[in-house]
């Protein structure tokens, strides 16, 4: 009996494979124009005076998207064929291995659109595709910090943006908005130990963060 369960699932995982590569050769249409859209308002609000270089930018940021995609589709179907076919250990072992396949995968991928943009864009325009792809949350979180904690020094500044930086790095390869912001949940949590090793109240930090603006916009 074991062995048919191990011999259905090598089966399940070669069809996998399969799917997968079929999935490759053509993307859903509709799937296309979602991405190449989303991509697009990436670009449009960069300003790239040149309509060719916007065009080729849009096209990296849209084969992104959907090489991730590929990436992430076959991971969750091989962790979901290792459930439904396998137990315990076993199970975990193959989940284990699919999720780093698929990080080793994204980390190639990752660096090589990374070399796509910069053949194309300056450093920080680099900087606002990454943004752009997860909300800008990493400036928008580092501005909030900066203004809740005003004491804060330069060095103690760099550490937090850093940290945020990497987020960033992480959140870019992940394939849902939540799944985007729990990398930044993950280092807020660390930022915020850092903070509270250093001796701030958070709490308290930001409460008068927001009398102080409350105070700016009565005046």
């Amino acid at each position: 009996m074991k062995n048919n369960i191990k011999s259905l699932f090598v089966t399940t995982l070669i069809m996998v494979g399969i799917i997968s590569f079929a999935h490759a050769q053509k993307f859903d249409p509709e799937y296309v124009k979602v991405t190449n859209e989303r991509a697009r308002k990436i670009v449009d609000n960069m300003g790239i005076q040149s309509p060719e270089k916007a065009d080729k930018v849009t096209g990296y940021i849209a084969e992104q998207y959907r090489n991730l995609s590929l990436i992430h589709d076959e991971r969750d179907k091989k962790i979901e064929a290792a459930k439904e076919n396998l137990e315990g250990e076993e199970q975990q072992k193959l989940t284990q291995k699919a999720e780093k396949k698929a990080n080793k995968s994204m980390s190639k991928l990752h660096k090589k659109y990374l070399a796509q943009l910069s053949s194309e864009l300056t450093d920080e325009q680099v900087e606002e595709v990454k943004n752009g792809m997860t909300y800008n949350v990493a400036p928008n979180t580092f501005k909030v910090y900066q203004e809740m904690v005003p004491s804060l020094t330069t060095e103690q500044q760099d550490k937090i943006w850093d940290w945020l930086a990497e987020a960033r790095e992480h959140a870019m390869d992940a394939g849902s908005s939540h799944a985007k912001h729990a990398w930044f949940g993950k280092y807020k949590g660390r930022i915020n130990n850092y903070l509270s090793d250093l001796g701030v109240d958070l709490k308290q930090a930001e409460k008068e963060m927001f009398e102080r603006k409350k105070a700016a916009s009565n005046q």
